[in-house]
């Protein structure tokens, strides 16, 4: 199974850059990376992103916390393009599920991406309330699993099995922290990873022996000590 490279950025150049390269397959974008990446107005800015990659998916997350407004900014990111997925949150910041949105959405046949996944129990959850038609994303942020001392591979191993009874349902490896998480993800047979700018550069150089990475580090050493004019 091939497993799909998304890039995670919300900065216009990047995108740029890795919208022309075949390894990036879609993009994805959350209210973070657009704050760090100096958007202002979200509207225009994620039209400025669609204008540059309107053939790949891209991801644009509501920020509301509210069902309501929830509501309303999924319906309306939904129509700034036929490549958008709305990115929604599994709960809300008082982890209230937010099963009745992702439900009314779904049934609306629009393209979800739904994010801040840590486990199995959540993706079944969701499971339940789709439908067998309308494409879906479930984001499983492994790295942030990771960070706490949890195991992330049991829930993917989980979520991709129940997925498999969906034709329309992709499993994302997000949070990814080193250039090995795309082996991991391609091993669980997870069918998206999305990876920041400079781990996607890093994988494009996957191959190299051992060797060669022996000398490559001990050059850079050398580099750096010349540089610094060390004596002993």
């Amino acid at each position: 199974m091939i497993t799909k490279i998304y890039c995670d950025s919300a900065e216009l150049d990047q995108i740029k850059k890795f919208n022309k390269k075949k390894i990036v397959k879609g993009f994805t974008t959350n209210p973070s990376l657009m704050r760090k990446a100096g958007a202002k107005d979200y509207k225009s800015y994620s039209k400025k992103i669609l204008k540059i990659c309107n053939n790949k998916p891209v991801s644009l997350e509501v920020f509301a916390d509210e069902y309501k407004t929830m509501k309303q900014q999924a319906l309306q990111i939904n129509t700034w393009g036929k490549n958008v997925y709305v990115k929604v949150p599994v709960a809300n910041s008082r982890g209230i599920f937010m099963g009745k949105i992702i439900k009314e959405l779904n049934n609306l046949n629009i393209k979800l991406n739904i994010t801040a996944i840590y486990s199995a129990k959540q993706t079944e959850k969701i499971l339940k309330l789709i439908n067998k038609k309308t494409k879906v994303i479930i984001s499983i942020f492994a790295g942030r699993a990771g960070d706490t001392g949890k195991d992330p591979v049991p829930e993917f191993k989980k979520s991709i099995a129940m997925a498999k009874k969906f034709k329309n349902v992709e499993i994302l490896w997000a949070s990814v922290r080193e250039p090995y998480n795309y082996l991991q993800a391609k091993q669980l047979g997870c069918h998206i990873i999305t990876i920041p700018p400079a781990t996607i550069e890093k994988i494009e150089n996957f191959g190299k022996t051992f060797d060669q990475l022996t000398k490559e580090t001990v050059k850079a050493f050398l580099v750096d000590s010349k540089k610094s004019n060390f004596k002993i």
